[in-house]
């Protein structure tokens, strides 16, 4: 393993990294991301996006990363390579290694190339080698939450390239930051949750806070 994938510094804060629901109505997404950017330190957002057509998708892109990047945080597309510089946005997350081979040389080093779908460690190396700038893990074929925490730690434990760990609810959080999560990835659990997105993403963030004062 070349030295520079090595995890040798001490890991900065973990951060929230917020995946948005597919279907939303950009003028209500734009609402609930705004609440959220108020209410939580947010490091990224993975926007989701509908069954389109490409201009259709474009226009959507480009009504929601301003609201993103004004609070310097990353506006990530899920899959859509060809539509990041088109509009605007920072970076794609793939899924699969196949998807990021095909993907990684149109996106860097200007944007983010970002991978997911990794359901075994050798394609988690793979996907250090090829240049990932985040690996994710629990967004595909969803481990046991032990399972998914021993990767996160294995990771930590191995790699500087940063590890986002996907939390299907909130109670989730605190072992996936204990494990060694740079990020944490949530969906549903707060654009879903009954108190409204604000304050779960402010519970979210209270979380990771909260785990890694105890670490």
């Amino acid at each position: 393993m070349p030295p520079s994938q090595r995890k040798e510094q001490t890991r900065p804060t973990p951060r929230l990294y917020l995946v948005t629901p597919a279907a939303a109505d950009p003028g209500a997404l734009k609402f609930d991301l705004l609440a959220a950017i108020d209410s939580a330190d947010i490091a990224a957002v993975l926007l989701r996006l509908p069954e389109d057509d490409e201009r259709a998708l474009i226009n959507r892109v480009k009504q929601i990363a301003p609201t993103v990047q004004k609070a310097d945080a990353a506006l990530i597309l899920d899959g859509h390579p060809r539509l990041v510089a088109r509009g605007g946005a920072d970076g794609a997350h793939l899924t699969g290694i196949d998807a990021f081979a095909e993907a990684v040389g149109s996106l860097k080093p200007g944007r983010i190339a970002g991978i997911g779908g990794l359901d075994t460690r050798h394609d988690a190396m793979v996907a250090a080698e090829s240049g990932a700038d985040y690996v994710m893990f629990g967004d595909n074929a969803r481990p046991s939450l032990e399972a998914l925490i021993e990767r996160v730690s294995w990771w930590a434990d191995v790699f500087e390239i940063p590890c986002v760990a996907f939390a299907a609810a909130l109670d989730e959080i605190g072992p996936l930051v204990r494990a060694g999560a740079d990020f944490v990835a949530v969906g549903d659990a707060v654009f879903a949750d009954p108190r409204g997105v604000a304050p779960a993403a402010a519970d979210a963030a209270s979380r990771i806070s909260l785990a890694e004062m105890a670490t």
